[in-house]
């Protein structure tokens, strides 16, 4: 029985999510702060989301899911009549580049966005060189990002679809984008978030995590949470997509489930730790150790539950290509690798070169399969070798030799880790808010590519949906989902994230996975808007919020 069972250790969960300023009422309460008049503040003003001039109209409703337990729609603004679409153009090297031969992307330095926005005019479009700067982070200088290419203004997605097809026929290459997800301060809007807030003092489910039936595979948050008779949910860590990069599902960083490591971290980057159902929660950064003995010797293990020498998000160990460090959405490769594989993963372990060695619940060698990959026994197990690993495995693993393996997580600190059965964590990065402060964190986490400032745009520094998660001072623990990549809710920068987060009344935050994969539930229903044209994205994994088990 592969399937994740939910509530069994943890009862009694109290995770209380609310917004600053709002208290949890019976009923469903609208509020509207309107701070147009010059110097007037409203009683709720204090509490309005950070985003677009001050006087925005904001509207709050609330409504009691259960005891402790409350949703609060947050609507700011409206649709801004300056937004426009556009086609952003795709730049190649040109011969002013500091490197011709680079690929086309969305920033350049200006010599190269200046020849291509020529080209573009003397060709019949109304082109324009645009300079594109942004934020200082807690660890990273901000600044001018590079330089975009942008052509024509249009008050219709159509109309700018109908001009990137001008363009590609023309011989260039592009997409259509709109103004408002760009992040300027001066937007009005409109945003549209959800806010979940669990208290433990009063709420008396629980809290908790599930990646489903096995590893390898996604599923749906309302699929998860229709399972496990879950009140509400939210999307939770990043995870493999692309089958090039490992096994679809698979967390991309540290998974923690019923007190088990089934998937280790990003090395150094934080987890949403979730203890005793959700009495409990902190964020804290991770790192690990794994090793496998026998007969007193020990083989250090590279991972847990993913494919060998595939390291989606990077921060694996030495030998790892481009980088032993954290890098976001990049799969580093390794063809030394020693990997534990655990009958949560799937009906199949990886095939591939290699060798394996199966273990059964005593972790004793049943076999060594020399083309890696297949079932493992009941209640069994099995450690993947590949490359230069092979040979020490196999002289390693003798039949009916015990095979010992061990874990550690460690803290930021350097302390040991260790869950117990309770215990749920799922990764996550960057970090928003740390004991009251912004402290924003993507060149720590891998999310400022070296040489490649496009990404750094398109990700952080430019609006997408997203989900967040903290605590505030009270120990609630909040969840949020901001929709956006639509014209009806703008979404969030990374930046905007964290101060959203903080106005929220929240001590210590952070991101989790966003973009298509944002998705919150209520009472079996999706009441956000994934921006997925397919609609809600199957995941790898995601927080429940479960009812009191009777």
């Amino acid at each position: 029985m592969k399937k994740r069972r939910l509530g069994g250790a943890a009862v009694g969960l109290g995770v209380v999510l609310a917004v600053t300023g709002l208290p949890a009422q019976a009923s469903t309460e609208s509020r509207t702060a309107d701070n147009r008049a010059s110097g007037t503040r409203t009683a709720d003003a204090r509490a309005a989301l950070p985003l677009g001039p001050a006087g925005l109209a904001e509207t709050r409703t609330t409504q009691t899911l259960r005891p402790g337990l409350t949703l609060t729609r947050i609507v700011r603004g409206a649709v801004d009549p300056a937004h426009r679409w556009t086609v952003e153009a795709s730049i190649p090297g040109g011969d002013t580049s500091p490197d011709p031969d680079a690929p086309p992307t969305a920033l350049k330095d200006k010599a190269s966005a200046d020849e291509l926005a020529a080209e573009l005019r003397g060709d019949g479009f109304d082109a324009r060189a645009e300079q594109v700067t942004t934020p200082r982070t807690t660890d990273y200088s901000g600044g001018t990002l590079g330089w975009r290419v942008r052509i024509g203004s249009f008050t219709s997605q159509s109309a700018a679809a109908t001009e990137r097809i001008r363009v590609i026929n023309a011989g260039y290459g592009g997409s259509v984008t709109y103004t408002g997800w760009d992040g300027a301060t001066t937007d009005r809007g409109p945003w549209r978030l959800d806010v979940l807030t669990i208290d433990p003092r009063t709420f008396r489910g629980t809290l908790d995590a599930t990646y489903g039936p096995d590893i390898e595979n996604r599923e749906t948050v309302s699929t998860l949470a229709t399972d496990a008779g879950a009140v509400a949910a939210v999307n939770a860590g990043f995870f493999v997509l692309d089958p090039r990069s490992g096994a679809p599902g698979d967390p991309a960083g540290v998974g923690v489930y019923a007190g088990r490591l089934l998937s280790e971290p990003v090395s150094g980057r934080p987890g949403l730790v979730v203890r005793d159902g959700g009495r409990s929660t902190q964020i804290t950064r991770l790192t690990w150790e794994g090793r496998v003995t026998a007969r007193g010797t020990t083989l250090p293990l590279n991972g847990v539950n993913r494919v060998p020498g595939l390291i989606r998000n990077c921060g694996g160990g030495e030998g790892d290509s481009p980088t032993s460090l954290p890098l976001h959405d990049v799969t580093c490769t390794n063809p030394d690798q020693l990997v534990a594989f655990t009958q949560e993963y799937g009906a199949s372990t990886p095939q591939g070169e290699g060798v394996e060695a199966v273990l059964d619940s005593r972790g004793r060698v049943l076999e060594l399969r020399s083309v890696r990959g297949g079932p493992l026994p009941p209640g069994g197990s099995s450690i993947q070798a590949t490359g230069r690993q092979v040979a020490e495995l196999t002289a390693l693993a003798r039949p009916g030799e015990r095979l010992r393996v061990e874990t550690t997580l460690r803290d930021d600190q350097g302390g040991r880790v260790t869950p117990s059965p309770g215990t749920e964590i799922v990764n996550a990065g960057p970090e928003l808010v740390r004991d009251g402060r912004l402290h924003v964190t993507p060149a720590t986490d891998g999310m400022v590519h070296p040489g490649d400032p496009s990404w750094y745009y398109g990700w952080v520094h430019k609006r997408n949906p997203r989900t967040l998660a903290g605590t505030d001072a009270a120990g609630r623990t909040v969840l949020v989902t901001a929709d956006g990549r639509s014209t009806a809710s703008l979404g969030l920068s990374i930046t905007e994230s964290a101060k959203v987060a903080r106005s929220l009344g929240l001590r210590d935050a952070v991101n989790l996975d966003g973009g298509g994969s944002t998705t919150m539930v209520t009472n079996g229903q999706v009441i956000n808007r994934p921006s997925d044209a397919a609609g809600e994205r199957p995941v790898g994994d995601a927080l429940l919020i479960l009812p009191r088990r009777r």
